[in-house]
């Protein structure tokens, strides 16, 4: 890689091959960036990155050409003839970038090459301004396919603005696929009950923003549930019928149930029709020839209505029917079907039924994954994609280190087509999508060079450079400390209101999915003769936590260090966006860690004497900080996201303000 004296800058992902000159380049005043009508970028949107990240950096304007006649110091061409292969043999995306006294130069054979030359270029404008270092790069990715997947359903819609944003940063670190995950909130005609409400993307949202990806050389790829997940729809009064279990579509509406009860009803020949009409009007949207039709978690299929069928051919057959169904259906319209594996992977029989042009998204979150799964595909003949996971879900900080350990596992020995980094949002989406970024990054780096010196905290300082103009290069490191102090999280405070089913009982779908909880409703019931209270759950649960809760005041204090450190850093990096979502998800954390406190003491898990300064008279000004956050929280949701179901975060956190007003009495 580069000498010491070079370390101040850095280039993500790393470089396959690069060379570092001695000396330095003066970039002109009044330069000239020439880009060969040879691209194919019809809009010269490369030239116009690189002069406008010269004139933020620099302050100068330079000019924009085409054609031999016409001089530029940066040069975009494309080869007349190429020998420089990317690591799966081809040249796809592969290009060579040269800065030297005589000017700077990006070669590629194809429009990809030259758009990943000129985001390795923009990088070093970024950080160096006019004086750019002298160097030879050759470089090329080792997956195809670099793909991320945002989560735009289950709590948050982002609005097309501050998409259009996400998508400049995915062709800065060299992404070239993008999926948006859509359950109920796209305005399809015919179904306003379900979408209603949701603030819904909208066939002129997705037509301007798949022109947008376009441009920057990114495949816009349409993603939406055709099996499981549709939760939302099967709560209508127009489609619950078409559910596994339609008399529970008027159940409180409940994060955790959102995640498990939503499965079609594949038994029904109407199924059938309402998943192909999603599909067909929906791919008439995108230029790509790629579908993604979801059809994962389908936790009740063969429980509830399509039991009977289940018994007569068993669960696989009808799930790999429906699925193969759809992707024949795909097929026929000249699409290339996607679903994701967990399914077929839990029923290997499935992977033998699959069509050749199906491609399985093969997910594993676990930060301790390992190949077996891959391998499982790949024995088995099938096309596949790898999931990591940027694990944001369920919490106001992002889990850094849970990211870099799954994503880091990931490896091409199983010959898959390339990397899905997902972004998910469960329990109403309540992480900001701006703290993905260091995941999002950990991706590029693995999908595109993962045998590069990718030491954890070697790639954290590069983050802070690269991405947020980090001098010190502590500020990733720090939010990676900040989020390890993250003791009772909003999972853990989701799970204990939900434990109330809004009638004063306990909710035992919920309780299955705690596992202190899940082992021991059988036992009561057989033990006491009737079902556990939500006292007798939230008891149990909060003191399965003791040893956790313990940490408490620790990780608070230690969690207000990390404020202080971060907030001088912070200061001087000129991105107002993320200070404000850093500083408001530190504050949130701080104050679920002082609920969980306040909440392990009314269920006698803490004694009085031990509570320090939060002692029940103070659980009425922690109801009041909690609501006041949540103003604050509510601004930063609209800096990226439409209102969507924001009202459902606002409502958990005064339900757990009430609570807290509760047991203070």
């Amino acid at each position: 890689m580069a000498s010491e004296n070079t370390r101040k800058w850095a280039i993500i992902p790393e470089p396959n091959s690069m060379t570092v000159g001695e000396g330095t380049v003066l970039l002109p005043y009044a330069g000239r960036v020439n880009e060969s009508i040879a691209i194919g970028d019809g809009d010269f949107l490369l030239a116009h990155q690189l002069v406008a990240d010269i004139r933020s950096a620099t302050g100068t304007d330079w000019d924009i050409a085409t054609g031999d006649m016409w001089s530029g110091f940066i040069r975009l061409r494309i080869a007349d003839s190429w020998d420089f292969d990317s690591q799966d043999g081809g040249t796809a995306g592969a290009y060579t970038l040269t800065i030297n006294t005589d000017g700077i130069t990006i070669t590629s054979c194809d429009f990809e090459g030259v758009r990943n030359g000129v985001q390795t270029l923009r990088q070093l404008i970024r950080q160096n301004g006019a004086v750019l270092p002298v160097l030879q790069i050759e470089d090329a990715p080792a997956y195809r396919i670099r793909g991320y997947y945002l989560d735009a359903t289950r709590g948050r819609v982002p609005t097309l603005a501050w998409l259009k944003q996400w998508a400049d940063k995915l062709c800065l670190y060299k992404y070239n696929q993008l999926q948006l995950y859509i359950e109920h909130t796209f305005a399809f005609d015919g179904m306003s009950e379900t979408w209603r409400g949701s603030s819904p993307l909208t066939p002129a949202d997705t037509l301007e923003f798949d022109q947008y990806c376009a441009n920057l050389g990114i495949e816009l790829v349409p993603s939406v549930s055709t099996f499981g997940h549709q939760y939302v729809a099967m709560r209508t009064q127009e489609l619950r019928e078409l559910g596994e279990f339609p008399e529970d579509a008027d159940r409180p509406f409940s994060f955790i149930e959102r995640m498990r009860h939503h499965t079609l009803n594949v038994a029904d020949d109407r199924a059938f029709a309402f998943s192909a009409q999603l599909v067909d009007s929906y791919l008439q949207l995108f230029r790509s020839k790629r579908f993604n039709i979801c059809a994962d978690e389908t936790f009740d299929l063969g429980k509830g209505k399509s039991k009977q069928e289940a018994q007569r051919v068993g669960v696989a057959t009808l799930y790999a029917t429906y699925v193969g169904k759809l992707c024949e259906h795909l097929s026929k319209q000249g699409r290339e079907p996607m679903f994701w594996g967990d399914i077929a992977i839990e029923m290997p029989e499935i992977l033998e039924t699959l069509p050749n042009n199906v491609t399985l998204l093969n997910w594993q979150y676990e930060p301790e994954a390992t190949d077996e799964k891959i391998q499982l595909v790949a024995q088995a003949g099938a096309k596949q994609i790898v999931c990591p996971a940027v694990w944001g879900w369920n919490a106001l900080l992002p889990r850094i280190d849970d990211a870099w350990n799954n994503i880091a596992r990931y490896g091409l020995d199983c010959g898959a087509e390339g990397m899905l980094v997902t972004d998910w949002g469960d329990f109403g989406h309540v992480n900001d999508p701006r703290m993905a970024v260091p995941g999002m990054i950990f991706g590029a780096q693995y999908a595109w060079n993962p045998a590069g010196n990718t030491a954890e905290n070697d790639l954290l300082e590069r983050i802070s450079r690269v991405e947020y103009g980090d001098c010190s290069a502590r500020f990733v490191a720090l939010l990676r400390n900040a989020s390890a102090q993250a003791v009772f999280t909003w999972r853990e405070l989701v799970e204990y209101l939900e434990l109330d089913d809004d009638t004063g009982n306990c909710n035992t779908d919920v309780a299955q999915t705690i596992p202190c909880l899940a082992d021991r409703l059988v036992d009561h019931l057989s033990d006491c003769g009737n079902a556990m209270t939500v006292r007798e759950a939230r008891n149990r649960m909060m003191r399965n936590m003791a040893t956790t809760i313990e940490r408490i005041p620790q990780a608070n204090r230690a969690l207000q260090q990390c404020m202080v450190d971060i907030a001088p850093i912070a200061a001087h990096m000129g991105n107002p966006g993320i200070t404000a979502a850093v500083r408001i998800a530190m504050e949130g954390q701080l104050l679920l860690n002082r609920a969980g406190f306040a909440l392990a003491e009314a269920h006698d898990v803490r004694d009085a004497h031990d509570a320090g300064d939060w002692r029940p008279s103070d659980y009425r000004a922690l109801a009041r900080e909690l609501e006041c956050w949540c103003e604050a929280y509510a601004k930063e949701w609209n800096a990226t996201s439409q209102p969507s179901e924001l009202h459902r975060i606002q409502e958990t956190v005064w339900k757990a303000a009430d609570e807290l007003r509760r047991i203070s009495k």
